[in-house]
């Protein structure tokens, strides 16, 4: 017999392109089962993920930090995994988009959100809309997406879902770190190489817009960017131990994100639980 949940476990949607493409990983971790036949388990799998259309949906709508990521166990697998196993069935649906700021996610939220009709929503954003492209020629001197309209669009994807009265959780994007390859393309103002903080001059200003909407439209807040540095103030720990490359977390920055979450979210109970 197939599980339900080893089923269910790895469902996620993945953006590719302008489509979408939904795919149930099946998962046979019992080696003293009997075996099944490949076109019995699909069946099975998929009478199985009939009944998850039921289940209540969180949207995970964010840019490379949230999206698919290889091997990595990234944090909406995490809660796709234990959720249900903490008495809280849902289907997660993975909206992350690599190299996506705002603007380029306020230009998919109506089909990467509002169409997968949604309970809850956790955003993060920040990182491609603070950077400051110095590598290019020339260099360029302002963010990406300016803090005005970072905070305008943050308030738009609010403000939307809680009139679809969709619970939001923000988070704060995570910090950065030097590596060898972040200083030779981002080592040049308003960037300051000679500090280990140094590469979050501008995500900062970013990660405290986040806090103030959270609090003025009040809302969850995760601040995956003060979790980090509190991590990193330990002895023998540091940032840079939860980055797989100055940038995206790892899997212990996953985890610690998804630990987090899954606190906040057990409090939230989506209304069909």
């Amino acid at each position: 017999m197939v599980s339900r949940l080893a089923c269910i476990r790895s469902r996620s949607v993945l953006e590719m392109g302008a489509g979408f493409s939904e795919a149930i990983f099946m998962v046979f971790p019992i080696p003293f089962l009997r075996p099944v036949s490949f076109l019995s388990a699909m069946l099975l799998c998929s009478l199985l993920s009939l009944r998850a259309e039921d289940e209540p949906v969180i949207v995970a709508f964010g840019d490379s930090t949230t999206a698919v990521r290889g091997e990595l166990k990234i944090y909406a697998s995490l809660l796709a995994e234990e959720l249900p196993e903490r008495g809280m069935p849902v289907r997660i649906i993975n909206a992350g988009v690599g190299g996506n700021h705002t603007n380029h996610a306020r230009a998919r939220f109506e089909k990467a959100v509002l169409a997968h009709e949604p309970e809850v929503v956790i955003i993060q954003f920040g990182i491609n809309d603070a950077a400051v492209d110095v590598w290019k020629n020339p260099p360029a001197t302002e963010s990406r997406v300016s803090l005005a309209d970072y905070e305008k669009n943050l308030r738009y994807f609010v403000k939307t879902l809680m009139e679809r009265q969709v619970s939001v959780v923000l988070m704060t994007p995570n910090p950065l770190r030097w590596t060898p390859k972040m200083r030779e393309m981002y080592g040049k103002p308003p960037y300051l190489t000679d500090d280990v903080d140094g590469f979050n001059v501008k995500l900062k200003g970013y990660a405290e817009k986040v806090r103030q909407i959270a609090k003025s439209e009040k809302v969850p807040l995760i601040d995956v960017s003060q979790a980090f540095e509190d991590f990193g103030k330990k002895d023998g720990q540091s940032v840079d131990d939860l980055l797989l490359d100055g940038i995206h977390p790892n899997d212990r920055g996953h985890r610690l994100v998804a630990d987090l979450l899954i606190a906040k979210l057990l409090t939230l109970r989506p209304k069909n639980n």
